[in-house]
C-alpha cells in the first residue's frame, strides 16, 4: 500500500501543534477548574482514595498504593507529580483545609521534604468525604479515562468554594494562576450573602470575607488595594510576619522579639533564608541590638526568637526587618480558572456566580435522580397492591404460561394468546389486565409460595 504523503507548510504545523500542546497543558494539567477548584491531578487522587475506599474511619494505606493505582486508572503522567499533590493536600500549612491524613514524615513549613512514597501513609480527611465526594453518583457526569477502560468524574460535588478556601497555584503555557487560600466559615458567609442577593457588589462582599486567610498567619499591609484586586482577579498582596515584643520581667532577664506568624511566601526555604540574613545584618552591624536569634518552631506552630540589647529601638528594628529581609514579601494575585474549557480570569463575583450555577445544576441533578427513584418505587408499589387483588389470576396466569414472556405480556396488554385457563371466566378478567412493565415484573419477581 503506497503511503500517502500530506504537503503543509512548517510553520503552520509548528503553531497547530504547539496551540494543541498549550490548551492541554491548561485545561487537563496546571489550571484549576472553576466549578471544584481542583486540578484534574488532585481530583483524581481524591477520587481514586474513594474507590479505593480509604476513608477516614479506617486504616492509612501505602502512599504508593495510592498513587500506583491513580497513574495506572486515571493520570498517566508520571509518579512524582501524583505523590507531590497527596503531599500537598495533606499539608496543613499550604492549604487552609487539608483533605487528606497524612501518616509519616510528608515534609515541614521549613521546606524539609516528604519521605519517598514508600514509606508514608494516607487517608481521606473527613472534611474530604463530607465535602468533597458525597453522593458522587447522584450529581456529576463521569467521562472516560485516557484509555477508556474505566469511568471518572468529570468535577467532584465540592459543597463549599474550595477555589476561595484552598486557593491554588499552578503554571501553564503562557499563563499562571495564584489564587490565595481564605477562611472557610467567611467564605460560607460571603457565599450565602451572594445568594441572598445577586446584585451585592464587592466591597460588600468584602465587609465579610476580609481578604486572604493564609495557612501561616501574617499580616496583609495593603487592605486598600483588597477592592481592587477582588474586583479585577488580579494585583499584588503585600505581605508582613507578625512581630510581637516580649519584655524581660527581671533586670537580668533580656527583651525579645518574637515572630510568631510569617508571610505565606516564606514556606519551605524562606525561614532559613530568613535567620541567615538577620545574621547577616547582625554582622554588618546594621542590626546592632540583636543579641541572639534562635528558631523555636515546633508542632504547635512558628516561633522565631530575636533577643535585644538594653534599651534597643525596637520600632528600628522591625523596619529593618520589614525593609531588609523576606519578612515582608508580596505575594501575586491572579485568580485564573477554567471556566467552561476556557481559562479566564475571575474577580469574587465571578467565583461566587460560578459555583453557585454549578450547585443549582448537581443538586437539581441529584434531587432529579432522587425523585424518579421514588416515582418508581411508587409505580411498583401500587403495581403490586393492584396484583394482591387479583392474586388468584395471576396465579392462573403463571400455571398455564408456557414461558415468562408470555405471562408477562398478558400482564402488560392482556394478551391471552397461548394460555391455558383451567376456569374460562378468569380469561376474560385477564383481558382487562394493564401492568405497566415494570410493575409486570415486579410482579413475576414475587415468591408466591
Amino acid at each position: 500500500m503506497a503511503e500517502k504523503i500530506l504537503r503543509t507548510e512548517y510553520s503552520e504545523e509548528m503553531q497547530k501543534s504547539y496551540l494543541d500542546y498549550s490548551m492541554s497543558v491548561i485545561t487537563a494539567r496546571a489550571i484549576p477548574d472553576a466549578r471544584d477548584g481542583l486540578k484534574p491531578v488532585q481530583r483524581r487522587v481524591l477520587y481514586d482514595m474513594s474507590e479505593l475506599k480509604i476513608f477516614s474511619d479506617r486504616p492509612h494505606r501505602k502512599s504508593a498504593r495510592i498513587v500506583g493505582d491513580t497513574m495506572g486508572k486515571y493520570h498517566p503522567h508520571g509518579d512524582s507529580s501524583i505523590y507531590e499533590t497527596l503531599v500537598v493536600l495533606s499539608q496543613d500549612f499550604k492549604k487552609s483545609m487539608a483533605l487528606i491524613d497524612g501518616h509519616g514524615n510528608f515534609g515541614s513549613i521549613e521546606g524539609d521534604g516528604a519521605a519517598a512514597m514508600r514509606y508514608t501513609e494516607a487517608k481521606l480527611a473527613r472534611f474530604a468525604e463530607e465535602v468533597y465526594l458525597k453522593d458522587l453518583d447522584k450529581t456529576v457526569e463521569f467521562v472516560s479515562n485516557y484509555d477508556e477502560t474505566e469511568k471518572e468524574p468529570e468535577v467532584l460535588p465540592v459543597r463549599v468554594p474550595n477555589l476561595l478556601i484552598n486557593g491554588a497555584e499552578g503554571i501553564a503555557v503562557g499563563m499562571s494562576t495564584s489564587i490565595p487560600t481564605h477562611n472557610l466559615s467567611e467564605v460560607c458567609d460571603t457565599c450565602i450573602a451572594y445568594i441572598k442577593n445577586r446584585d451585592i457588589d464587592t466591597e460588600k462582599l468584602l465587609e465579610i470575607l476580609h481578604g486572604p486567610d493564609f495557612p501561616t498567619g501574617g499580616i496583609i499591609a495593603n487592605k486598600r488595594d483588597l477592592l481592587d484586586i477582588y474586583s479585577t482577579g488580579n494585583g499584588k498582596l503585600k505581605l508582613r510576619g507578625k512581630i510581637e515584643v516580649e519584655l524581660g520581667r527581671r533586670k537580668s532577664d533580656k527583651d525579645k522579639l518574637i515572630i510568631s506568624e510569617i508571610p505565606y511566601t516564606m514556606i519551605g526555604t524562606g525561614i532559613n533564608k530568613f535567620l541567615v540574613d538577620v545574621a547577616n545584618l547582625v554582622e554588618t552591624k546594621k542590626l546592632s541590638d540583636v543579641v541572639d536569634i534562635s528558631n523555636q518552631s515546633d508542632k504547635n506552630g512558628t516561633r522565631i526568637v530575636l533577643e535585644l540589647k538594653k534599651d534597643a529601638d525596637i520600632e528600628k528594628i522591625k523596619n529593618i526587618l520589614y525593609k531588609k529581609t523576606k519578612l515582608e514579601d508580596t505575594f501575586g494575585v491572579n485568580m485564573l480558572a477554567i471556566v467552561e474549557g476556557r481559562p479566564e480570569i475571575l474577580s469574587l463575583r465571578d467565583i461566587l456566580k460560578n459555583y453557585i450555577e454549578f450547585q443549582y445544576k448537581i443538586t437539581t441533578k441529584k434531587y432529579n435522580i432522587l425523585l424518579n427513584k421514588e416515582l418508581e418505587k411508587k409505580e411498583i408499589q401500587e403495581g403490586l397492591i393492584r396484583a394482591v387483588d387479583v392474586i388468584d389470576l395471576i396465579i392462573a396466569i403463571l400455571r398455564g404460561s408456557k414461558n415468562l414472556a408470555q405471562a408477562k405480556k398478558c400482564l402488560t396488554s392482556g394478551d391471552t394468546t397461548g394460555i391455558t385457563f383451567k376456569v374460562k371466566s378468569l380469561e376474560k378478567d385477564a383481558k382487562k389486565l394493564s401492568f405497566t412493565d415494570k410493575q409486570a415484573q415486579a410482579v413475576l419477581d414475587m415468591r408466591l409460595y
